[in-house]
């Protein structure tokens, strides 16, 4: 089907990655390929509008990006469906666990690192460690119905958690535990490539787009409990914030009494 549109216009000023994803867009939009459908091979497309493979990969990213394809390490890019992606509200303070498990989502941890350790200069100044303090390093890959997400490298100050050995998937609940759960957090992300490592673990090509998220996470008394910088699959994940105009009003209901 994708040969019937035969090469792209070289003539068009649009550039051809673009145009090459609008016609991928139209036949998805269009109900000539449907949600799971796999798409034809990198091979295949290039054979079929002429492009680069480069060219292809650009405009099957720009999908991947918009949500409407995901792509399945060792098996090629698929139409997304409404279970392909995962929507995660920027509004509560939550963990990794806690979200799945509010989605449906049985969540799991396989861990990379679990030590403690000396801090950084970073990660001292951070945290507001005094001179010697050590911390629990808490380096996990993510997964939900044991498919792989995330990947997360906290770092709490040791003294919270003083055996590790007793950390299980969710380091809300432990720290909960231990009386220290965090009531706040400043959130930051922006786009990214994914690296060789954290590709790997992810299931993902190397350099396919990313959300990188860095998070500080604080106890009542505005001290900093946790340090986490973690890596989200670009192909799997939706943030959702919520906006209000400034001096809005939210409407109310007027009933009769």
């Amino acid at each position: 089907m994708f040969q019937d549109y035969g090469p792209i216009d070289q003539n068009n000023p649009t550039p051809r990655y673009i145009q090459l994803a609008n016609r991928i867009r139209d036949l998805i939009e269009s109900g000539s390929w449907k949600a799971g459908d796999a798409l034809p091979s990198e091979r295949t497309i290039v054979g079929a509008t002429g492009l680069s493979r480069v060219t292809v990969r650009k405009g099957l990213e720009l999908l991947v990006n918009e949500g409407l394809l995901c792509q399945r390490h060792g098996s090629g890019t698929y139409v997304s469906s409404e279970e392909d992606r995962i929507e995660q509200s920027l509004g509560t303070l939550t963990g990794f666990s806690e979200d799945m498990h509010s989605l449906g989502h049985v969540p799991s941890a396989r861990w990379i690192e679990k030590t403690i350790d000396n801090p950084s200069t970073e990660e001292t100044m951070v945290l507001g460690l005094s001179p010697g303090e050590k911390v629990a390093r808490l380096h996990r890959l993510r997964l939900a119905d044991g498919e792989p997400l995330a990947i997360e490298m906290a770092v709490v100050p040791a003294s919270i958690l003083p055996d590790i050995d007793d950390m299980q998937d969710s380091l809300y609940q432990t720290l909960a535990a231990q009386g220290a759960l965090p009531e706040k957090a400043l959130q930051r992300m922006h786009a990214c490539r994914l690296p060789a490592f954290e590709a790997e673990l992810l299931k993902c090509e190397e350099g396919e787009p990313a959300l990188h998220i860095e998070r500080l996470s604080r106890l009542h008394s505005g001290r900093v409990i946790e340090f986490t910088r973690s890596y989200y699959r670009g192909d799997r994940y939706d943030f959702i914030a919520e906006l209000t105009l400034p001096g809005a009003r939210p409407k109310t209901m007027q009933g009769k009494r």
